[in-house]
């Protein structure tokens, strides 16, 4: 046993202990009132880069704070530069935790908590990981910097505005970017993500009379913005799963023949899926599998929907407004500004006279895919199979992480998605969980990453 894995070994606890002292840290981006939390969770950050005794320090943006950390560079090495978030998704619905969001429990080989797997348990994989070396080694066999944010659940504003300056990109330079948001395909079978979706996010506010009315009085006789709104929502996508926003597929690119063949041999049961998420039967576009709807083809879903009487019992109202959240989930070549104009005229020629409506661009990013001809894609998944054991598979995935399209355009790297979590880890929902082995063995993958990574030669 080498010295890294030995130590590794040794502090395991430890490693768990200062995981669970990060998830109590309630780091609500979307919401006001956390602020000082989300801040005091940038500052936890900045605290265990400087005891590593890498230049650290806390950027202010116009919303939450960014850290930025170091190690020195090494001559004829290569730079790689680890990106994650801080903040978290809001825990509700708080009555469906089976124990206290921001108590991080660990039970049945897992810790509970927000956050635990989105994404603090994984982003610290990569500092518990440099810790390693330099409590072994008093070094690093590359430069590793660190850009750690606290808006990611809420669009990456600062970030991305940190990103128009050129300054910035001299400052955050590297050969990879490491990444690891996202999952294993499954339990004991690594992944490395090669293509994520992007996104449009929207909120539609509908208001027809200037109050609730009675609707036996006035039913009938003034539009209904909830009647309105079912329409309006419901001629975005047809019965084969088709979304109907004008002109939306001119920029999907289809998927070619061989990924295709790559993702129908992976070992994915569909019956299993459905056990999984609690369903009898899954839906969507007509003509595509289950991994290639999920995976490479546009989706839109309805996030929140409310309007009139929410109560228990019943109460006969017309109500007053009525509104929405939805998304669209994009692949690569779509661009969520042209989706959001189609968008726009398409809701506008639906909306019924006496409804005011009101569209709201929350936030929207492009999806990217990335190239499986890469040395560092190579030296990654040497490492992972030195921390899970197994050769990792390549996959594409659903979700949406828009920094990364950001850093490929801004730093010219492409980026090393490596999950370590699962996909029953309840991401953004209640019971949020992270594997406590996937977390000890994604701190040994990224221990072994930096090795590796550090054998490629650099573009400079």
């Amino acid at each position: 046993m080498s010295d890294l894995d030995e130590y590794l070994e040794l502090n395991r606890d430890r490693f768990e202990e200062d995981l669970c002292e990060l998830l109590r840290i309630p780091s609500i981006s979307t919401d006001g009132e956390y602020a000082s939390e989300v801040r005091r969770a940038g500052e936890w950050m900045n605290d265990q880069f400087r005891d590593l005794g890498l230049e650290s320090r806390i950027i202010d943006t116009d919303g939450h704070p960014i850290v930025y950390a170091e190690s020195p560079p090494i001559e004829g090495a290569p730079t790689a530069l680890v990106y994650g978030h801080y903040d978290v998704q809001p825990p509700d619905p708080l009555e469906e935790w089976n124990s206290p969001p921001f108590e991080p429990d660990r039970r049945d080989g897992n810790v509970y908590a927000r956050g635990a797997t989105d994404d603090k348990g994984q982003m610290l994989t990569h500092v518990k990981s440099v810790q390693a070396w330099m409590e072994t080694e008093g070094k690093l066999p590359l430069q590793v910097k660190y850009v750690i944010e606290g808006e990611e659940e809420c669009g990456s504003g600062g970030l991305l505005a940190f990103l128009e300056n050129r300054e910035s990109h001299e400052l955050l330079a590297a050969d990879a970017v490491v990444i690891s948001d996202t999952s294993q395909f499954g339990p004991g079978q690594p992944a490395i993500t090669y293509g994520l979706k992007g996104i449009a996010y929207y909120e539609l506010h509908l208001t027809g009379p200037q109050q609730d009315l009675h609707s036996g009085s006035f039913g009938g006789a003034v539009a209904n913005p909830a009647n309105a709104l079912g329409r309006m929502l419901a001629a975005l996508v047809d019965e084969f799963g088709r979304i109907q926003v004008p002109g939306f597929y001119d920029d999907v690119v289809p998927l070619s023949d061989q990924e295709r063949q790559q993702f129908a041999a992976l070992p994915f049961s569909e019956e299993a899926f459905c056990e999984q998420i609690g369903v009898v039967a899954l839906g969507g576009e007509t003509g595509f599998s289950t991994l290639e709807r999920r995976w490479a083809r546009p989706t839109c879903d309805v996030n929140g929907i409310w309007g009139g009487y929410q109560g228990e019992g019943s109460k006969t109202v017309l109500p007053g407004r009525a509104g929405a959240k939805f998304s669209f989930r994009l692949v690569p070549d779509q661009d969520p500004q042209k989706v959001t104009q189609s968008l726009r005229e398409m809701l506008e020629s639906l909306c019924p006279p006496g409804i005011a409506m009101e569209l709201r661009d929350m936030h929207g990013a492009p999806g990217v895919v990335v190239s499986l001809d890469s040395p560092y894609m190579s030296a990654a998944a040497k490492a992972i199979e030195s921390g899970f054991g197994r050769s990792p598979v390549f996959i594409r995935q659903g979700g949406s992480i828009p920094i990364v399209t950001a850093f490929k355009e801004a730093l010219g790297a492409d980026p090393l998605l490596l999950g370590w979590g699962l996909d029953d880890d309840n991401t953004h929902s209640p019971n949020e969980k992270f594997c406590l082995s996937d977390y000890h063995r994604g701190i040994k993958a990224s221990t072994y990453l930096w090795r590796e990574l550090s054998r490629v030669e650099s573009d400079e």
